[in-house]
């Protein structure tokens, strides 16, 4: 029932930035985390960043300090800023929305197709 319209991926070279949003659509439930995984070629799907309706947020250690995620309740639109990209952010973006932070982080939700990042070094 939830739609996950996402954009912004693309390439980069090292050291640069890029924005990607994702836009919720749908069957969608007050107190919604919201946020973004990634999948690299011989890597597991990993968490990158999530954040609550309320604000509440949570980085990857790999990513702390270089990328921001930010929230439009009312556009139920979700944002990650990525600075000072490396090769190996290299991976596909993947949306994703779930009822809580706690099943945001198990799994448990709505994905989107995702979005291809490379980054060149």
């Amino acid at each position: 029932q939830v739609q996950l319209v996402e954009s912004g991926g693309g390439l980069v070279q090292a050291g640069g930035s890029l924005r990607l949003s994702c836009a919720a659509s749908g069957s969608i439930f007050s107190g919604n985390a919201m946020g973004w995984y990634r999948q690299a070629p011989g890597k597991q799907r990993e968490l990158v960043a999530v954040i609550t309706s309320g604000g509440s947020t949570n980085y990857a250690d790999s990513v702390k300090g270089r990328f921001t995620i930010s929230r439009d309740n009312a556009k139920n639109t979700v944002y990650l800023q990525m600075n000072s990209l490396k090769p190996e952010d290299t991976a596909v973006y993947i949306c994703a929305l779930a009822g809580s932070d706690y099943d945001f982080k198990r799994g448990f939700g709505s994905w989107g197709q995702g979005t291809q990042v490379t980054v060149s070094s």
